[in-house]
């Protein structure tokens, strides 16, 4: 499956600041299930745990709390960002989902892959 072959960087920034970064984080396979996430009825409404093939389950996690979302990772059990609104971390999640599109068009690759063929043209 192309989507395991193709990393990057991945890195939580707060306060102008990073505080995790995954350097060999399978960004085309996470893109292509957040993006399913976003879509799906649960999207808002419950936490949940990226799960990759490449990587241990919660790698990304997303939890919902009293204040709103907050971002963490299995490796860093303590740390979690400061809670943002849905809206906001949707909009995070589809801007990841922009830019590994962007860098796999660059590879000379359609991205079109990373959705599902009825749900290719809705993410962008």
């Amino acid at each position: 499956m192309l989507l395991l072959d193709i990393e990057a960087e991945l890195s939580l920034w707060e306060h102008g600041r990073a505080v995790w970064r995954e350097q060999h984080f399978p960004v085309a396979e996470s893109a292509h299930h957040l993006a399913r996430r976003l879509r799906s009825p649960e999207a808002g409404r419950e936490n949940f745990a990226l799960d990759s093939m490449q990587a241990e389950k919660g790698l990304l996690r997303f939890v919902n709390s009293d204040e709103g979302w907050r971002v963490g990772s299995v490796f860093t059990p303590d740390f979690c960002t400061s809670p943002v609104t849905w809206d906001v971390l949707a909009a995070q999640i589809k801007q990841l989902d922009r830019a590994v599109r962007e860098g796999v068009a660059a590879m000379g690759i359609e991205p079109t892959f990373l959705s599902e063929p009825s749900q290719a043209a809705s993410i962008g």
